[in-house]
């Protein structure tokens, strides 16, 4: 999970802020860093929205940064 340590590097985050944010221990965070623990799908969600990325790009499924746009009421 080396995206999640370069978006948080990116906005000079420590991991503890990020645990505060996500609401878990920062050893908990620093596993899903690490990728010693998968991150729950909830949890890619709040991060991929608090970085405005797609989750795919969290996950190196590609290389887009940019989220999908929100479905249109019909």
């Amino acid at each position: 999970m080396k995206r999640l340590r370069d978006l948080r590097e990116d906005k000079d985050l420590k991991q503890v802020d990020l645990a505060d944010l996500i609401g878990c221990s920062q050893a908990t965070y620093s596993r899903y860093e690490s990728g010693a623990l998968g991150v729950p799908s909830d949890v890619l969600i709040k991060l991929a929205k608090y970085y405005n990325v797609s989750t795919d790009y969290i996950l190196e499924i590609t290389d887009n940064k940019k989220p999908c746009g929100k479905k249109k009421d019909k």
